[in-house]
């Protein structure tokens, strides 16, 4: 709880407090990053940074690291720790940012174009499609997943994001699954919590697809990393496609909830942004 309470307070807020960690003999010019303040997402802004060689995380810190766990830090870095959502609009304000993919397209950034250096596409961090657990096999989740592994959404995907967003299906569909009573389906409506983008543009493919079969599909977009979960586990929606499963393992850990991952769709890598600098050599000089 202590932790929702944190998340919420960033939200309205928009950044926390700053870490600094300095390393004996390393450059003492400042420079500052912007971070996700959120578990998983500020690990993987860190093992992109350790990655690069700009610093060293303590061994075992894997993809739950935070600040603490910097074992070094040579080129005396800020770490300016902001809600996840918040990243691009700090950007001015910082040498650099590192942010998701899906904030830095709905922030008007060009990951591919943008980024100054990006991370690989790790299928440990495939956003999914959640939903209560218990729910994962009726039919109203199977087609929604069966949507979303189609060969349209796929297609989509590929030629929408040029790299910035890569689909993780390996064996994409048509689009529907034979196991579901489409005729039973007809006249409903699906409900899923979305990020605004591309999770939400994502599901209109899928959107398209289920209207085949008389299907509506209702895209509730949140900009935020905590309600789409909460309203999940409540039963007020059907499902939530805005994750990775990392971060929906360590909210269930943290909040009590039960949500489970039904499908893998997408990864988005993220990326560092320069915000007072253009390119990565101030971090070094």
């Amino acid at each position: 709880m202590r932790k929702l309470t944190k998340k919420l307070a960033a939200l309205a807020l928009g950044v926390v407090t700053v870490a600094s960690l300095t390393a004996c003999g390393g450059s003492s010019k400042g420079i500052t990053i912007a971070v996700p303040n959120d578990t998983t997402n500020e690990a993987r802004a860190l093992l992109l940074l350790e990655e690069n060689g700009y610093i060293k995380l303590k061994d075992g810190a894997g993809i739950t690291a935070t600040a603490a766990d910097i074992a070094e830090n040579p080129y005396n870095i800020t770490f300016k720790e902001v809600e996840a959502a918040q990243v691009p609009n700090v950007l001015k304000d910082v040498d650099y940012a590192i942010i998701n993919s899906n904030y830095a397209i709905d922030a008007g950034l060009n990951p591919t174009a943008d980024a100054l250096t990006m991370e690989g596409s790790s299928s440990a961090y495939s956003n999914i499609l959640a939903v209560k657990e218990g729910n994962e096999n009726t039919d109203k989740i199977k087609a929604l997943k069966a949507a979303l592994e189609s060969q349209a959404v796929a297609d989509y995907i590929t030629e929408e994001y040029d790299g910035a967003v890569v689909s993780t299906v390996d064996n994409p569909t048509d689009g529907f699954d034979a196991s579901v009573d489409y005729d039973a389906l007809a006249g409903t409506t699906i409900t899923v919590a979305a990020s605004p983008a591309p999770h939400a543009d994502i599901l209109k493919v899928a959107k398209d697809i289920l209207a085949e079969k008389d299907i509506t599909l209702d895209i509730m977009e949140f900009t935020d990393y905590v309600q789409p979960n909460n309203v999940v586990d409540s039963g007020e929606v059907d499902a939530n496609y805005f994750q990775h499963k990392p971060y929906l393992d360590d909210f269930n850990e943290q909040n009590g909830t039960h949500i489970v991952s039904v499908a893998a769709i997408h990864v988005e890598p993220m990326g560092l942004y320069g915000g007072k600098q253009t390119s990565l050599d101030a971090i070094t000089k």
